[in-house]
């Protein structure tokens, strides 16, 4: 069997810090008045005691590291628990969620996946609000340090990437594997408060700003208001387009020394094709919304813009409701929640990573047939990438593929109509907030679903957060053999 003493230790560790941040939604709600604050300091007295249980209840003697498999373990079972500790504060509140409804919010918080099963967040109380936006900050930084520290040893999917990237001293990133989670910190942390402060200049309150940088840079999309963005002006439509760029970006481009050639972020294989998945389809949706409707040209690419990062980059924002621009425009989304951010990055969904490599191995295939004794090489920033990391994408893509579909099955048997299970599927694996349709559409909301609908797309969050694999490994029978 394995030994889950460390496990348990880490989680512990992990819960005693979900309690700390619980106290500032305390203070907020006992600062202004609101009885909620007893829900927070209740709740965070819970959780830190079961942490505190499992920390002093699992304590090793001397330093420990982790096989694979506890690391396997500890990735998933970490996740799903800060997720329903983190429920506890929507369960109690005055907002009278149920136990499905409270962990469903909490799952699509710290996924970093934004869709919510609460109406009337304009009359919600701030440390209610405050707590959904640090479930995304918490959640955003939690999967780029996963993505930096652990998954690349674990073989996930693209995430071999950093091997190749943290593997050369005198390459984009500091050697050390903490030395890298800690500067990727340091830059999150100092890319938030500059998101809050440009967007407190555009007229947002400070409150609502920090939410909202919170929200923005972990590429979570929870609001402050119903209407999400659409709320406010251009302006702050304009900074909350930039925040959500930084945050799908590699997050280790920006820890990178400048040399010579320029900064790496310029240089940057996946940015570039990242940036150009964003221009192109934001230009298209843009013009397509100008020539359709009596729409002013600027506010067409504005809206489309907004509409077009925030698919993308999985955030789940809205500034408009683009389910009334027509079938183009709907399939255009639909599509655009496939690809996701940049490895490394907040963001979920299959990642530009990954479709880079699929683009230019069916290229490699395109040329093999007219240049059959040809040798072809794929490469990311000139080096080669060995055939080990082509394996895993593939491997990826296809399981990513199958359990949308199987998801979208099972949500059809919840009750869901076709546009909901297939688009509701699709949001939830890559953790991107808003589907398409009446219901769950940038104007709906999660809270008609079933709680069979509302439970299986929790389930699909988890998944999509945690790369596939590091859930699917649990399940099998050699993963608990000796």
């Amino acid at each position: 069997m394995i030994d889950v003493r460390p496990v348990l230790f880490v989680i512990g560790i992990l819960l005693m810090v979900l309690a700390t941040a619980m106290g500032l939604p305390a203070l907020v709600d006992y600062v202004g008045g609101d009885r909620d604050w007893r829900v927070f300091a209740a709740s965070a007295v819970v959780t830190a005691f079961i942490g505190l249980i499992f920390t002093l209840g699992s304590r090793i003697e001397g330093r420990f590291s982790l096989s694979s498999r506890q690391a396997f373990l500890l990735t998933a079972s970490a996740w799903a628990s800060t997720a329903l500790m983190g429920a506890l504060p929507f369960a109690f509140s005055a907002l009278d969620l149920s136990l499905t409804d409270a962990v469903f919010e909490a799952t699509s918080g710290i996924t970093t996946t934004g869709s919510t099963v609460i109406v009337g967040l304009d009359r919600a109380p701030k440390g209610i609000l405050l707590w959904r936006a640090l479930l995304n900050w918490l959640g955003g930084i939690g999967i780029v340090v996963l993505a930096i520290a652990v998954l690349p040893l674990l073989r996930i999917g693209g995430m071999q990437l950093f091997r190749m990237e943290t593997s050369d001293k005198n390459n984009r990133v500091r050697p050390r594997v903490t030395q890298v989670a800690w500067s990727i910190g340091a830059v999150y942390l100092a890319f938030t408060a500059a998101a809050g402060l440009a967007l407190w200049l555009t007229g947002m309150t400070p409150f609502d700003a920090l939410c909202h940088a919170l929200a923005a840079l972990s590429t979570g999309g929870f609001s402050t208001a119903d209407a999400s963005l659409a709320h406010w002006g251009a302006a702050t439509q304009w900074v909350t387009i930039l925040a959500m760029i930084l945050g799908g970006s590699t997050f280790t481009l920006f820890v990178a020394p400048w040399k010579r050639d320029g900064w790496p972020f310029l240089h940057d294989s996946q940015m570039r094709w990242y940036l150009g998945f964003l221009g192109f389809f934001s230009v298209l949706v843009g013009l397509w919304q100008w020539a359709s409707t009596d729409m002013p040209v600027d506010e067409a690419l504005r809206h489309a813009t907004f509409s077009v990062v925030s698919v993308t980059t999985t955030s789940g924002f809205a500034s408009t409701d683009y389910n009334a621009w027509g079938g183009f425009a709907q399939t255009v989304f639909f599509i655009l929640v496939f690809i996701g951010g940049c490895t490394g990055s907040p963001a979920g969904a299959i990642k530009v990573f990954r479709w880079e490599m699929l683009f230019k191995l069916a290229g490699v295939h395109l040329k093999r047939l007219v240049h059959p004794h040809g040798v072809f090489i794929i490469d990311f920033n000139r080096q080669p990438v060995s055939e080990a990391v082509i394996k895993s994408v593939l491997g990826f893509v296809v399981m990513y593929f199958l359990t949308f579909s199987v998801f979208a099955l099972a949500l059809t048997t919840a009750g869901t109509d076709v546009v909901t299970a297939l688009s509701g599927s699709a949001q939830a694996l890559g953790n991107a907030g808003r589907g398409l349709g009446e219901v769950i559409g940038p104007a709906g909301s999660f809270k008609p679903l079933s709680d069979a609908a509302k439970w299986l797309l929790s389930a699909e969050m988890l998944l999509g957060r945690l790369e596939l694999f590091t859930v699917f490994v649990l399940f099998t029978r050699a993963f608990w053999r000796e």
